[in-house]
């Protein structure tokens, strides 16, 4: 089942995920995605199957892998970021801070160091969400207190010293949040907002567009460099795309993005016609 959306080719790439939230493309030639009984599944784009190898027990949300193919995954139902070894190895990564536990753990993002940033995003329309910062072997501190009207989807921004963070609500919106040479956070600006919607996942090209996926409406957004916000694709009737949570390029030349629907079974695959902004895979051991 396919459509063509405002000149984008959409589809259904794999079927069979239990209401998916995470997507994510890993160095070892596969996509992985979570599922919301805490299935960890692994995607071979070529044949385009889907098998279950892991399971956390949890509520898997979004992923982000290092080098040697592990899994660091938030799962709310944990409250905590899961590691997931190729082999499907299940260990608590992090839980957040004596002080300050996770609550909703949501979304992380490696940085070139191995230091993992991770949008907690706190109770709905509470305006309590912070970002973490978990460094090479779990220790872990708050990092930014701002971003608090749920911070939910992140990635490291083109040149690797800001992060884009999707803020859910109050107003929804893109947040830029500049990384100090010292690593603490710096400026903090909204970069676009999205009035009536829900940002849920952001992701960047090499030509440096924005990709915003959208939880409420059934939308794909994308941003250009000049500032021009455009609708990559969107489905009224909430099938191919349905409550579109993460994004992820993928893909050996990172030229296939694909989508998790949480509202579905399936993962979507949208031919945007471009490459994917490589991300980072640290060695941290």
């Amino acid at each position: 089942m396919s459509l063509l959306s405002n000149d984008t080719q959409v589809s259904v790439f794999v079927e069979g995920l239990d209401h998916p939230e995470g997507i994510a493309w890993g160095l070892d030639g596969y996509a992985y995605a979570g599922g919301e009984a805490g299935q960890v599944y692994r995607i071979d784009i070529e044949r385009q199957e889907v098998v279950q190898f892991a399971d956390t027990g949890g509520f898997v949300l979004g992923m982000a892998l290092d080098a040697d193919h592990n899994i660091y995954a938030c799962d709310a139902g944990n409250k905590a970021v899961m590691k997931i070894t190729k082999g499907g190895v299940v260990s608590i990564y992090s839980t957040g801070t004596d002080d300050e536990p996770f609550r909703v753990p949501n979304y992380p993002a490696f940085d070139a160091d191995g230091n993992l940033y991770v949008c907690d995003s706190g109770d709905w329309h509470k305006d309590n969400g912070v970002i973490y910062r978990i460094r090479p072997g779990g220790d872990a501190e708050v990092w930014d207190r701002r971003p608090k009207e749920f911070p939910n989807g992140l990635c490291i921004g083109p040149d690797g010293d800001d992060i884009y963070v999707a803020m859910s609500v109050n107003p929804p919106r893109v947040d830029r949040i500049g990384i100090e040479a010292d690593g603490s956070p710096g400026r903090h600006e909204t970069v676009v907002e999205f009035p009536r919607t829900v940002p849920d996942g952001v992701a960047f090209d090499t030509d440096r567009n924005l990709y915003v996926s959208m939880y409420r409406p059934d939308v794909i957004y994308r941003r250009t460099t000049d500032g021009q916000v455009d609708i990559l694709a969107e489905d009224f009737e909430g099938t191919l795309i349905a409550a579109p949570t993460n994004i992820a390029f993928c893909g050996r030349d990172r030229d296939m993005l694909l989508g998790a629907n949480i509202g579905r079974w399936h993962i979507t695959r949208y031919d945007v016609g471009t490459t994917g902004l490589p991300l980072h895979y640290p060695d941290i051991g």
